[in-house]
């Protein structure tokens, strides 16, 4: 790993991003900006420094590409077909380096030790040159100018005069895939390394296996891809829908595979990490060799979530197991770093294991976590033979650590901290500012996912270096990593609206000095980094990029008084009689009222276009007595480990998606309007149980069932307050996976109060959820 090093300043160039950002170019008859005017630059990562000056420079179908020798030439390349996938004209090369051409210069390395990543690019009327000292440098100008020439409409665009100098900050900016919960096909992963290249991205952490299945080929042990490459996933999603029959989720990337991954990443200047999970979430391991686990109960690859007792033995034969594992994994994977994971090892079966005391003794081992640092030390012993170093969940600082051994820091920022100050080298990663599998936006649009809310915001606003570490130690943060675990991603789709544009703002954080980073800046420059994404087939989240409403309703009155917002701040224009929201359309500003009922469509809007698709919100005095469970608060003090879970049926298609809290599944509608209200009619799912919760089982309760299937339980007050209504419940939901229960209030049951709805019995293996709750008038 190359850390870079501060780059050339250079006086002068420095300029407001969110000034540059904030003009709005002249557009053409379909939309893109007009030839003969200059864009406005909205590069994303923000380079760190740039200089506008006198005169364009026009890239047409006419324009040609200059580069001499082997790897200027490749770059030169890359740039023109990522220009035309994006919908760019087709550029020709020429010899001729004279005026009107793209010239891509490769300098001779210096003495400066400049990092090889930078770059300059300079355009003035005469022609565009990009010129660094490696070809890593020289791709990522090639990114720059891209980005710049996919400003314009599909003829070309104006380029403003102007130099940039440019170096990122980290030398690690990386994102993690996990295939190991829902697989990607080799084309999906390529799709994800050209979106992070067009990032400045540089590392791909690609994690290989986990309880839930074994994705690398490893030819010396064939069962862990025969056996530990598939399972049967829970529920209805386990069968074939036509027979019945359990149909198995299966997939692993051959090791030719992985070569051709490695090799399209490096052309990319993506090093790809591999990462092998011991001694904890090792299930699907343990499945194919049974004499690698701690107890003797025959396992399967899991189609629960969460954190598993299951871990590898830290015998001799098992060490053997994982080195002989692990040289076959080198052999595939040239870069520097190989990941060996070391999270959530729960110890309770070395704990209750003769055999691991034993061992423990014999290794000189005091603790269960002396025992994992000792298998921690053994591979990395391995790894540093074959050239490696160890990279590790925060975990392995729990132990005795090898002075080589590097640590991801997940745990929040303190396990890099800690790592930094005993001198390891740190790739700062917390869960609660770069995980990308916790949903951005409060909208009931958003895929399944861990609703804890990560925005765009809280992404940006992190950075890899903490205020309280000491000077002295700050060389050890290698940057900053998203990583997007799968267990509720299942699709391709889903993964790029998990991804993308919150990746874009750990690519400038990894990239753009901190002193120039600026998120009315970044927000500003995001629309032009969208109709990138729409140019090239990237899925990225809308719903960031919505309207949304907020409605108090006066029921007697027959009104109701309407709040529109946009989750980043972006304008937001409406209409109330059912036509398209355009750029004239009325802004909102303040709290409408409105007679019921209303059709409000709105949409948010940035450089006179609209963002998303506009949202339409039919307003009526039926729909304002009914709430889904996205709309209902989660009990207070019951358990708030929320969730937002899709069903497990049909094994096909589309599925339901539930909140739910899974410690203590209720649902709260603060104040509602009991007034008039004669009954309640609510609409209930019911899906798999399927999580393991390791050390946190405790925390997992219910209310007891009264009768022998349980009951739907509604209480006003709140969920610890009086019981107004009791249902009993089936033995199953209707075919659909739906049931529907109604039920009436006591007689005066009136005013506001907090409804809580709450289903009676065990959790477990199966737990009803709400989809839908309605008050029905008298």
């Amino acid at each position: 790993m190359n850390r870079p090093i501060a780059h050339r300043a250079l006086a002068g160039l420095a300029f407001t991003l969110l000034a540059l950002a904030g003009c709005t170019p002249k557009t053409s008859d379909d939309g893109g900006v007009a030839a003969s005017t200059p864009i406005t630059p909205s590069l994303i990562p923000a380079p760190a420094a740039l200089q506008t000056g006198e005169g364009a420079f026009a890239i047409t179908a006419d324009t040609r590409l200059a580069a001499s020798g082997e790897a200027a030439t490749r770059v030169a390349q890359q740039f023109a077909a990522y220009l035309q996938s994006a919908g760019g004209p087709a550029l020709a090369s020429t010899q001729d380096e004279g005026k009107g051409v793209i010239r891509f210069v490769l300098e001779s390395a210096g003495a400066d030790k400049q990092n090889p990543e930078a770059y300059s690019l300079d355009v003035t009327p005469d022609g565009v040159t990009v010129k660094a000292r490696d070809e890593r440098g020289l791709f990522y100008g090639a990114v720059t100018l891209w980005q710049l020439a996919t400003q314009g409409d599909k003829g070309g665009v104006t380029l403003p005069a102007l130099q940039i100098e440019d170096a990122p900050r980290f030398g690690w900016r990386g994102f993690m895939l996990d295939p190991a919960r829902h697989f990607q096909s080799v084309d999906e992963v390529k799709k994800v390394i050209d979106a992070m290249a067009l990032h400045k991205l540089n590392t791909l952490h690609w994690h290989l296996t986990d309880d839930q299945g074994w994705r690398i080929e490893i030819k010396q042990y064939p069962k862990l891809t025969e056996i530990g490459g598939c399972r049967i996933p829970a529920g209805d999603g386990g069968k074939d829908p036509k027979t019945g029959e359990p149909r198995p989720y299966c997939g692993f990337y051959t090791q030719d595979q992985i070569r051709d991954v490695v090799k399209y990443a490096a052309e990319r200047h993506i090093t790809v990490v591999p990462e092998i999970n011991v001694p904890g979430h090792a299930t699907a391991a343990i499945a194919a060799y049974p004499e690698l686990g701690s107890i003797d109960t025959p396992l399967v690859p899991s189609n629960e979530w969460g954190v598993f007792p299951n871990l590898v033995n830290v015998e001799e034969g098992t060490i053997t197991f994982l080195e002989n594992v692990l040289g076959e994994v080198v052999t595939l994977f040239p870069g520097t770093y190989v990941h060996i994971g070391g999270d959530e090892a729960v110890k309770d079966q070395w704990e209750a294991s003769a055999r691991e005391q034993a061992r423990m003794r014999e290794v000189g081992a005091k603790t269960e976590m002396d025992l994992q640092g000792y298998l921690v030390g053994r591979l990395e012993k391995y790894l540093a033979t074959h050239g490696k170093r160890l990279i590790g969940w925060d975990e392995i600082l729990e132990a005795k650590l090898p002075p080589e051994a590097t640590v991801m820091s997940w745990r929040g920022i303190e396990g890099g901290l800690q790592a930094a100050r005993q001198g390891h080298d740190v790739v700062m990663s917390p869960s609660n500012k770069t995980y990308l599998d916790y949903l951005q936006t409060a909208s009931p649009n958003e895929p399944p996912g861990r609703p804890a809310l990560i925005t765009l915001q809280d992404v940006y606003g992190f950075d890899p270096i903490p205020a309280e570490l000491e000077e002295s130690q700050r060389h050890h943060i290698l940057g900053i990593q998203a990583n997007l675990w799968t267990e509720h991603t299942r699709t391709f789709a889903r993964l790029q609206h998990n991804a993308f544009p919150r990746l874009a703002a750990v690519a400038e954080t990894g990239w753009t000095p901190a002193a120039k980073k600026d998120f009315a800046s970044f927000t500003a420059r995001l629309p032009a980094q969208l109709k990138r994404y729409d140019a090239i087939g990237l899925g990225y989240a809308k719903t960031p990029f919505e309207a949304m409403i907020a409605a108090e309703d006066d029921r007697k009155a027959g009104t109701a008084k309407i709040t529109l917002s946009n989750p980043l701040g972006y304008a937001v224009r409406y209409t109330t009689d059912g036509s398209e929201p355009k750029a004239t359309s009325p802004a909102f500003t303040t709290p409408l009222d409105v007679k019921l009922p209303a059709t409000v469509r709105a949409a948010a809007f940035a450089d006179g276009r609209a963002l998303a698709p506009a949202s339409t919100f039919e307003l009526t005095p039926a729909s304002l007595l009914s709430r889904t469970d996205e709309a209902m608060a989660v009990c207070p003090d019951a358990g708030r480990l929320l969730l937002r879970l899709e069903d497990d049926g049909p094994a096909d298609g589309e599925r339901a998606i539930f909140n739910a809290t899974i410690f203590y599944p209720c649902w709260q509608w603060n104040q509602a309007d009991l007034d008039g209200i004669a009954s309640i009619k609510v609409r209930a799912g019911r899906i798999p149980y399927y999580f393991q919760l390791a050390h946190d089982e405790p925390h997992r309760t219910f209310e007891p069932a009264k009768s022998p299937l349980g009951e739907l339980e509604i209480l006003g007050g709140g969920c610890k307050g009086r019981t107004l209504a009791t249902v009993a419940l089936p033995a199953a939901p209707n075919a659909d996976g739906f049931l529907d229960l109604e039920t009436p209030l006591p007689a005066g049951t009136t005013g506001r109060q907090d409804l809580c709805v709450r289903f009676t019995g065990d959790t477990r293996p199966q737990m009803w959820v709400l989809d839908r709750i309605t008050l029905q008038p008298q």
